[in-house]
């Protein structure tokens, strides 16, 4: 009777110390098909090659950060900035975050198809503040045209709304906010029946791909003529905010918190040497919103076609 109890002591010992390990590493999955892919990406890798089971986490990109920050998540798969350049400074000066030193160039517009600029002859974001213009986007009969923004979670979309209260657009346009795979679906059945549609975009993005797609002039960014207060930390916000130019130049970067350095050092290691590129991020894309494939299947599809560079980050 000892001995079996013992045994089975040894088994719940060994369950909760896998769950333990199971914990160590919470992987965050915001809500768009590349960082999805990559978090697919990061978390078999780190069991095929390190033998460190991570979970995954669906949450918003604020949320995860936060998380981070309080150590109940461990890694963001890809954190955009300027967006994200406040939380992240906060969460550095706390010692708490790391930053890949492997970033992705990257861009942020108002963009529409080439169609639409031919059709309706808009060729600047300002454009969108003249109500003639704006009704040429009007699909429901309300007198306004529609614009999706972003979703709901992520960071860029607040700012895209200031970025219409500063031009002037917000006025004049309904500022749509919804799930990137019904906007995107939203800008394939526009191209296929050749209505006007106009958009927020970002690229690296399989968009670009797809369709014949003209980024909106804007002035070029000034950082005089961008302040963005966050809607969380007060309530005149929208009125205290301003950002009439084009966006900074764009990055994003794997990160990561920085209790990995001591506590799981070849997991920090390993996710500050993973450089992927556009083209990588276009076809993750790619493969999820145009294929319809699965984010996990895509995910091992790219890890059985980068075996060489997958090893080189391990090193």
């Amino acid at each position: 009777m000892v001995r079996y109890f013992a045994a089975a002591l040894g088994l719940v010992a060994a369950a909760l110390s896998s769950n333990a390990n199971a914990a160590n590493v919470v992987i965050g999955v915001p809500a768009w098909p590349s960082a999805q892919v990559t978090a697919h990406i990061i978390k078999d890798t780190l069991k095929d090659q390190l033998g460190v089971d991570a979970e995954l986490s669906e949450r918003g990109t604020l949320t995860i950060l936060s998380a981070i920050g309080r150590g109940d998540i461990q890694i963001h798969p890809e954190v955009w900035l300027p967006n994200l350049s406040a939380t992240v400074e906060k969460l550095d000066e706390a010692k708490v975050l790391r930053l890949s030193p492997n970033g992705v160039a990257a861009s942020q517009n108002i963009c529409a198809t080439r169609q639409t600029v031919e059709e309706t002859g808009i060729k600047t974001v300002a454009d969108l503040a003249n109500p003639e213009t704006a009704a040429k986007f009007d699909s429901d009969g309300n007198g306004k045209g529609e614009i999706w923004i972003g979703a709901p979670t992520w960071s860029s979309t607040e700012i895209e709304k200031i970025r219409a209260h500063s031009y002037g657009y917000d006025q004049t346009m309904s500022l749509l906010e919804m799930p990137e795979d019904v906007a995107m679906a939203a800008v394939d059945a526009a191209a296929s029946i050749g209505r006007p549609i106009v958009f927020y975009c970002y690229g690296p993005h399989h968009v670009f791909e797809l369709h014949d797609i003209v980024k909106l002039e804007e002035p070029p960014y000034d950082p005089a003529r961008w302040t963005i207060v966050k809607r969380a930390d007060d309530a005149d916000w929208l009125e205290k905010s301003q950002a009439d130019t084009a966006w900074d130049a764009s990055h994003f970067h794997i990160a990561y918190a920085a209790s990995l350095e001591t506590e799981l050092p070849k997991v920090a290691s390993f996710l500050s040497a993973i450089t992927l590129q556009p083209s990588d991020v276009t076809s993750m894309s790619y493969a999820v919103e145009v294929d319809g494939k699965p984010v996990e299947v895509v995910a091992r599809e790219w890890i059985a076609g980068n075996t060489e560079r997958i090893a080189e980050w391990m090193k």
